[in-house]
């Protein structure tokens, strides 16, 4: 089973799990402000991507002050869940970052 962590507002992530499921993948949607990510899981992502992770375009961003920005990524992203670049696509072993056609090729073989 593959998981696919995002925002359930999120385009992208809506597109991501249309193609995924349109390809016969079985998705489980995980909504990051609904359902907050555990320490466990926040570290594999971190390991991952590293600072990659967080979203320094977004709205959160912006509206965090500089010494909440100085705080641990994943202090941030526990906190502040849309902090998240997404989505983030969790497939085995396989962990990808954003829906880019490199990432659609690695999960649909385009």
């Amino acid at each position: 089973m593959l998981a696919l962590y995002g925002l359930k507002n999120c385009s992208t992530c809506r597109t991501a799990s249309q193609d995924l499921k349109g390809a016969g993948m079985d998705v489980t949607f995980v909504d990051v402000r609904e359902s907050r990510l555990d320490p466990g899981t926040i570290e594999r992502l971190l390991q991952a991507f590293g600072d990659a992770l967080v979203n320094r375009r977004s709205t959160t961003w912006r509206n965090l002050t500089d010494s909440e920005r100085q705080g641990a990524t994943a202090d941030l992203i526990a906190r502040y869940p849309s902090l998240m670049k997404r989505p983030v696509i969790v497939d085995g072993e396989m962990v990808t970052l954003g829906w880019d056609a490199a990432v659609r090729r690695r999960h649909l073989g385009e």
